[in-house]
């Protein structure tokens, strides 16, 4: 595959199947300008302060019971949502498609396609969109036409022979091709090296909910100083199986809305789910400002948390907020009839807390 195919393959997870991406009303010129680039190409073919507590990877094949949120893999055209695909235990990989091929109408040539996890990987058996475009322009308006597509993970297509360029995509790993269709009716095999993974988060070994948590995925390894600047998937769901290219990938976590993130690079490998669980440190506050201990929350109180040093950390107002803070050192002051009361305290991971600032 040429490295303008592979480009194809990168600029399109943008835009036609990350979530929340706006597509607008030019379809039709978001297609041309694919398979524009396509047929260009002439003979197309964290860990750092928080460790990882697993990243044990699972054969990402098969069907389950219970499939993940759609999340990510569900395109703006394609009917359904695809899901995820998990082999059961003891279960067997499905086997090839197209073995035999319908017969097609007069005329027309059947095309069968499938995926599979790598060059040599299993087949996927679900979550697939294919787009089939001719390679020629239309007379009038320039565009490629979209000739056919697909949500079955190994359909038939039956094609006027000629050119085409056949467009896959799975979460937000894509592939294109240029196929040239003969007399005779054949099958090809697409190579989509591709895997999931599912993040989860905890607090001393406790699990934080998933409401609390979001998840920022980049292309490339902080570690090793490689990491993109904008996030590749932003707001991944803890539990959520987000389907990427094969490759390392760098996570930064967030509980709650204030300063507890946390960061972890993992690899995410051809045909297999990687569950990794990040570790943060941090606990829930809830603040309140009383005249004494015990009393009753004084309202319309402007709150602001502050570092030892100076810096703001989260601004407020109500009778009770509650913030998720890292583990440190902090000062809660409380503005309430034009004064200010203060009040230091200690966070320490796993020890949620209701402190009382008391009105001297």
């Amino acid at each position: 595959m040429t490295v303008l195919l592979h480009r194809i393959a990168r600029l399109a997870p943008r835009l036609m199947t990350r979530p929340g991406h706006h597509v607008g009303s030019g379809r039709r010129r978001l297609r041309a300008g694919l398979v524009a680039l396509a047929l260009s190409a002439g003979t197309l073919s964290a860990m750092m302060a928080a460790p990882l507590a697993s990243a044990q990877s699972l054969q990402f094949l098969g069907s389950s019971a219970t499939p993940p949120q759609a999340g990510p893999f569900a395109a703006p055209s394609a009917p359904g949502a695809p899901r995820s695909a998990l082999l059961a235990p003891g279960a067997v990989a499905p086997r090839e498609p197209h073995a035999v091929l319908p017969t097609a109408p007069a005329g027309k040539v059947a095309l069968g396609v499938f995926a599979r996890y790598g060059e040599d990987g299993a087949t996927v058996p679900r979550g697939l969109i294919w787009r089939v475009f001719a390679d020629q322009p239309e007379g009038t308006t320039g565009a490629f036409p979209l000739v056919a597509e697909s949500a079955e993970a190994a359909p038939v297509f039956f094609l006027t022979p000629g050119g085409y360029i056949v467009h896959l995509s799975y979460g937000l790993a894509n592939t294109a091709q240029r196929i040239t269709v003969g007399p005779a009716s054949r099958r090809e095999a697409f190579s989509l090296p591709a895997g999931g993974l599912r993040l989860q988060a905890d607090v001393e070994n406790k699990a934080i909910s998933p409401q609390k948590l979001t998840f920022d995925i980049f292309e490339g390894s902080f570690l090793q100083g490689r990491t993109s600047s904008q996030p590749y998937y932003r707001g991944a769901n803890a539990g959520e199986v987000v389907i990427l290219p094969e490759g390392t990938y760098h996570v930064v976590s967030t509980y709650g809305d204030a300063n507890a993130v946390v960061r972890a690079d993992v690899n995410v490998v051809p045909g297999k789910l990687t569950d990794a669980t990040m570790h943060h440190r941090a606990a829930q506050i809830s603040l309140k400002l009383v005249k004494e201990k015990g009393s009753e929350a004084q309202p319309d109180t402007q709150w602001t948390v502050i570092t030892p040093g100076g810096d703001t950390i989260k601004e407020s107002i109500g009778a009770f907020p509650t913030f998720v803070l890292s583990e440190g050192d902090y000062t809660a002051i409380g503005r309430h009839n034009g004064k200010n009361f203060s009040r230091d305290f200690k966070v320490e991971a796993g020890k949620d807390q209701e402190l009382d600032v008391v009105i001297q």
